[in-house]
């Protein structure tokens, strides 16, 4: 973890972003928080881990997302050699659905 960004204002920020209750919470906060240009660079950069985790190429990342490979390249450069945080909320965004997936099954093999 970089220790230059562990400071009160960003625990602050942190725990303030851990109060949000619901996707329609989050939309308030982080527009009042965040210009639409941030965000959508956020954004954009969180569709360009996801992508390169389902090996897509550059090009076809940057056709989808309008990303500049430079953008790219540094996300990437996260996901091999950061902190996996992004690995961390992919598995997470994951599991409910998996185990909502399998209590479908099991209900539909049920009936």
């Amino acid at each position: 973890m970089n220790e230059k960004i562990k400071i009160p204002a960003v625990d602050q920020l942190f725990e303030a972003i851990l109060t949000l209750k619901n996707k329609d919470e989050c939309y308030i906060f982080f527009e009042d928080i965040c210009t639409v240009n941030e965000l959508l660079s956020l954004s954009q950069r969180f569709e360009v881990a996801k992508m390169l985790r389902q090996d897509k190429t550059y090009l076809e990342i940057s056709s989808k997302t309008g990303a500049s490979t430079a953008t790219i390249s540094r996300v990437n450069r996260s996901l091999n050699y950061g902190n996996d945080g992004y690995d961390m909320v992919f598995s997470r965004m994951e599991s409910p659905k998996r185990t909502k997936d399998k209590t479908n099954n099991q209900t539909n093999d049920e009936n």
